[in-house]
Formats: C-alpha cells, sequence, structure tokens
C-alpha cells in the first residue's frame, strides 16, 4: 500500500486512529540546490545551512507541525530515546513519545523507516534501520519503549531501498542471520558474490518475532524513484528525507 501521496509527502497507509500523523517527505519541492536538490532535511551532508534551514521551516508550514520536529544524529546505532529525554544533537536512531504534539523525526535515504503506534493511539515512535541497526536489535529497543502488549501495536514501513537495487557481501548477510536466524529468505544471490539484501523481509520478520502482527506498508523504492526520493545508492552526494509522526492534540 502506497499511502496518501500528495506533493509534500507521502502519508502512511494504517488503520491507526485518526489523530495519528506520519509518513515521509518527497524530494521536491525544496530550496536546496544540486547535488541536494529539492527538499534535503539534513545537516550532516554537506548542503549549506541556510536552505536546509528554509527546508525546515518549509515542512512545518506545509504539513502544519505542532511543533519543531526532533531531530537526531544518527549513528546506526541502537539508541531510542523518549521525547523527555531529548535535546538538541542528541545521538539515537529512534524516537518515541507519549504527549500530544510532540513530532519524532528520522532522516533516511535508503534506510528503512518504520513508523509505530498502539492500537489506542496514545503512543507512537520512528525507527532508523539500516542492516547495522537490524543486527544490533535497534527494533528490539525501539518497541521496548511501549507499556502495551507488543500485540496491540500497528507498524508501517515506509519508502526504503528494495532488494533489487541493494547488494551486500557474504559479511552483511552473515551478521544479518546470526542476529535473525531464519531470515535466508531475505536475502537472493544474484551475481559477482553480492546478495540481494530485502530490508523489508528482514524487519518483517523480526516484528513478528517480537508479536507484532499488524504490519502495512509501501511498495516504492527510493532507488529507483529518482524524482521522489534522495538515494544514497544512487548518489552518494545527496539529501535526506525526513520521516515524521505525532499525535494531534484534536483528535477527529
Amino acid at each position: 500500500m502506497r499511502g496518501d501521496i500528495n506533493n509534500f509527502w507521502i502519508a502512511a497507509d494504517w488503520p491507526a486512529p485518526s489523530w495519528i500523523k506520519a509518513g515521509t517527505t518527497l524530494r521536491q519541492p525544496g530550496l536546496s540546490l544540486p547535488p541536494y536538490a529539492g527538499l534535503n532535511l539534513a545537516e550532516h551532508v554537506g548542503d549549506e545551512l541556510e536552505p536546509v534551514e528554509q527546508n525546515r521551516s518549509l515542512l512545518q508550514q506545509e504539513l502544519q507541525l505542532p511543533s519543531s520536529p526532533l531531530w537526531l544524529q544518527q549513528v546506526h546505532g541502537i539508541k531510542t530515546i523518549s521525547s523527555d529525554d531529548w535535546f538538541s544533537n542528541i545521538t539515537a536512531d529512534a524516537c518515541y513519545t507519549g504527549q500530544m504534539n510532540v513530532v519524532c523525526a528520522i532522516l533516511t535515504a535508503d534506510c528503512l523507516p518504520l513508523f509505530l503506534c498502539n492500537k489506542e493511539g496514545s503512543q507512537v515512535a520512528v525507527v532508523h534501520i539500516g542492516w547495522r541497526g537490524f543486527c544490533a536489535n535497534i527494533l528490539d529497543e525501539a518497541v521496548a519503549s511501549f507499556d502495551v502488549d507488543n500485540s496491540n501495536i500497528l507498524a508501517w514501513i515506509g519508502p526504503h531501498i528494495h532488494s533489487e537495487n541493494y547488494e551486500v557481501g557474504d559479511e552483511v548477510r552473515k551478521a544479518c542471520l546470526e542476529a535473525s536466524p531464519g531470515t535466508d529468505h531475505a536475502f537472493t544471490y544474484p551475481h559477482q558474490g553480492l546478495w540481494q539484501a530485502s530490508l523489508d523481509t528482514l524487519v518483517r520478520h523480526q516484528l513478528i518475532k517480537l508479536g507484532i502482527s499488524m504490519v502495512y506498508g509501501c511498495d516504492l523504492c527510493t532507488f529507483e524513484e529518482q524524482t521522489k526520493f534522495f538515494s544514497y545508492r544512487r548518489e552518494p552526494i545527496t539529501g535526506r528525507m525526513a520521516s515524521l509522526i505525532w499525535m494531534e492534540s484534536s483528535k477527529t
């Protein structure tokens, strides 16, 4: 399921309560110049600070955000922070909140953004997942932030690089299989000693193991959709999209 695409972001397509707002921004429109052309929202990729700040202001205006996003310094680790503990430049790869009008955010350009919320719509989180974070069990850490039974958690997998464009070596496959046994089907062996890896398959397998069966997803590949998304694999010098989730206080 693709979700609702407008000219600014793709909204999560999942049966979350209506006051849960979640989605991933698109590459256009935006004020950054090539090679970051468009709505680059990352300060750490070499782009000029002024257009990034302008893009972040545009983000706030277009999505009518209730507060400034809680930006993280991501390191492909496992740290999940609560919004109560957030401060500027905090190092983490996932953000959780149980507060209304608090915007959790991560940045991606091929890695998998995972959105989580409980059925009641009183807790949400967003998680940045690449193979390193997956192997370090960031999923377990993020899910543990919720104080409900895991069976009451919904998940939506946002735009990320798909397996046909994501080649990894034996060492990556081995690390993933050691971290999550039984995921051999996430890897196909096309040619030249490289494996095609499915982050979607890995994440879904781990979610099921954690008791989360309500898993939904997006069929858009960041590598293939050049006009919609930044892709580090396609262009090593590039911008980043933002994946955001929050709970609106005016429940409708």
